[in-house]
C-alpha cells in the first residue's frame, strides 16, 4: 500500500479521486476542524485516546500500545459491520488521522485485507493543515474583489445575500464566522467555528470562486467575533474596489429592529453585553441604554446607540486602509424593501460589472 502524499493529496482534485475521506480521529479532534466531505469513523473515542495519553505517560510505552491495540481493533470492527457494510468491492477510502500513523494505518490496512483500495494519507491531518496554511497565503490574491462599506445597520450584508442569489459571486465572511462582526454580532444558539475549522470553511469558500469573475465581499476589520481573518484576504480586500452602502437613518433602525430583535428576549444577557461599552462611554450612559433594552423601548434605543456609538466608531475605522475608498460611488439601498434581487443587479449596473453575473 502506497499512502498518498502530503500537500498534493490535500488539493480538491486529488481528493475527488476517493470515494469516501474517513477520518479516524476522535470526535473531539473531528469537531475542531476536519477535511471538507469528511466523514468520522473514530478507532478512539475522546475518553480512550486520553486514557492511552495517560498510559503512554505514567505507564510504559508497551502497555499504552497494547491497550491502544485493542480498542482500535474493536472500534474498526463496529465501523466495518456498520458504516462500511454497504460499500461495494471496488470501494476507494482515502483514510487519515492526526499525523498518518497507526491509528489510520490499522484502518487502512484492515480496509484493504478485506479487499477495499484504501489509501493512506501521508502526514494525516497535519498535512491538511499545512496546504489550508500555505494555500491562504496566496489563494486570497488571485481574485478581484468589490467591497461594501457603510456604517452598521445598513444592511451590507442582506445586499451581499442579494448579489449572490442574483448570480454574483460573494464571499460572506460573517457566515463562515458565524458572526455579524459587532458588539452585538453574536448569532442566537450559534456558537463561532474556532479558528483552523474557520480557515478550512474559507479555503473551501474560495476554491469554489471563478478568479475571472469580481467578487463582492462586505468591509471587515482584522477580527469577526474571536476569529482573525487571515493577512493576505485582508490585503486583497484593502486593494479592491469599494462602493458606499447609503441607507437613511429610519431605515437604518427598522432593519436593526429586525435582524436584532432577538437580544429583547434575553434582557438580562442583552444589558450585561453593554457593559463592554463602559470606558467607552459614561456609565451613566450606559445605564440608560440598559433601561431603554428592560423598558422594551426597542427604536429608541437603537436610534441611541447608532448615533453615539456605532456611527463615530465607524468614523475612527480602520477603513482607510482600503485603497480606492475616496473614490467609491455612493449606492442608495433599502435593506427592508421586498425586492432585494432588483437592487442587487441594480448595483451591478450602476459599478458597470457585466461580468459579474454568470450568464
Amino acid at each position: 500500500m502506497h499512502p498518498s502524499s502530503g500537500a498534493s493529496a490535500c488539493r480538491p482534485e486529488a481528493l475527488a479521486l476517493f470515494d469516501d475521506i474517513i477520518d479516524v480521529r476522535t470526535p473531539a479532534e473531528f469537531a475542531e476542524d476536519h477535511i471538507p466531505g469528511a466523514v468520522n469513523a473514530p478507532v478512539l473515542d475522546n475518553a480512550e485516546r486520553a486514557l492511552i495519553g495517560t498510559l503512554h505517560a505514567q505507564e510504559s510505552a508497551f502497555k499504552a500500545t497494547r491497550t491502544g491495540a485493542a480498542l482500535v481493533a474493536r472500534h474498526i470492527a463496529e465501523h466495518i459491520e456498520t458504516l462500511f457494510v454497504d460499500k461495494p468491492r471496488n470501494w476507494r477510502p482515502l483514510v487519515y488521522c492526526w499525523r498518518g500513523g497507526k491509528r489510520s494505518g490499522a484502518m487502512a490496512t484492515w480496509l484493504n485485507l478485506i479487499g477495499w483500495r484504501a489509501r493512506q494519507l501521508e502526514g494525516g491531518y497535519k498535512a491538511w493543515r499545512r496546504y489550508v496554511i500555505e494555500e491562504l497565503t496566496t489563494l486570497p490574491g488571485a481574485f478581484e474583489y468589490v467591497i461594501l462599506t457603510g456604517p452598521t445597520g445598513s444592511g451590507k450584508t442582506r445586499l451581499l445575500q442579494a448579489l449572490a442569489t442574483s448570480g454574483a459571486q460573494a464571499l460572506d465572511l460573517e457566515a463562515l464566522a458565524c458572526h455579524r462582526g459587532s458588539l452585538l454580532g453574536a448569532l442566537p444558539d450559534q456558537a463561532q467555528p474556532g479558528q483552523k475549522r474557520f480557515e478550512t470553511l474559507l479555503l473551501q469558500a474560495l476554491q469554489q470562486l471563478d478568479p475571472h469573475r469580481p467578487v463582492f465581499i462586505e468591509a471587515e476589520s482584522r477580527r469577526i467575533g474571536h476569529i482573525s481573518l487571515p493577512d493576505a484576504l485582508l490585503q486583497a480586500m484593502h486593494a479592491g474596489r469599494c462602493v458606499r452602502i447609503r441607507t437613511c437613518l429610519p431605515k437604518r433602525i427598522e432593519f436593526l429592529l429586525q435582524d436584532y430583535d432577538h437580544l429583547f428576549q434575553n434582557p438580562d444577557a442583552f444589558s450585561q453585553a453593554l457593559d463592554k461599552l463602559i470606558g467607552l462611554h459614561s456609565r451613566k450612559t450606559v445605564s440608560h441604554w440598559q433601561a431603554l433594552i428592560h423598558e422594551q423601548r426597542k427604536a429608541e434605543l437603537f436610534t441611541a446607540l447608532v448615533e453615539t456609538h456605532y456611527d463615530p466608531a465607524y468614523q475612527r475605522s480602520s477603513h482607510h486602509h482600503f485603497t480606492w475608498l475616496d473614490q467609491a460611488p455612493t449606492h442608495d439601498y433599502d435593506p427592508t424593501a421586498a425586492d432585494q434581487t432588483g437592487q442587487a443587479r441594480a448595483l451591478i449596473r450602476r459599478l458597470d460589472l457585466p461580468q459579474a453575473v454568470q450568464a
